[in-house]
């Protein structure tokens, strides 16, 4: 069942989320589909979630690679705020490294031209 969450926006106005529902007793007071108030920020709720991911982001960066990928979901609560998203029963992380191979060297020099 979905819900909608209002995350009030830093700068003034809102965002409407569609979340899941937790599973479980409904209270008879609050139908589905009835636009709930979060408790943060729209920018808090990614703020938290952005400083995870450079903590990640930073640990990878140590390896020395050339590039850093990192991929997962987000997924935003009205009581939580942003959380990353799990998939089945573990946390969603993908990390790719990418080292580039420099360019073997000449083994014959080239003469300058005379």
């Amino acid at each position: 069942m979905q819900e909608f969450v209002r995350f009030p926006l830093t700068e003034g106005g809102s965002v409407v989320v569609e979340v899941e529902a937790e599973p479980g007793l409904e209270p008879a007071s609050v139908p589905s589909g009835v636009l709930r108030k979060a408790t943060t920020t729209f920018e808090h709720a990614l703020g938290e979630v952005r400083a995870a991911a450079a903590a990640a982001l930073g640990q990878f960066r140590d390896l020395g690679p050339d590039e850093v990928e990192l991929k997962f979901g987000v997924k935003l609560d009205a009581q939580a705020g942003a959380v990353i998203a799990r998939t089945g029963l573990q946390g969603q992380f993908e990390v790719k490294l990418k080292w580039v191979r420099e360019p073997a060297a000449e083994d014959v020099a080239e003469e300058p031209e005379q």
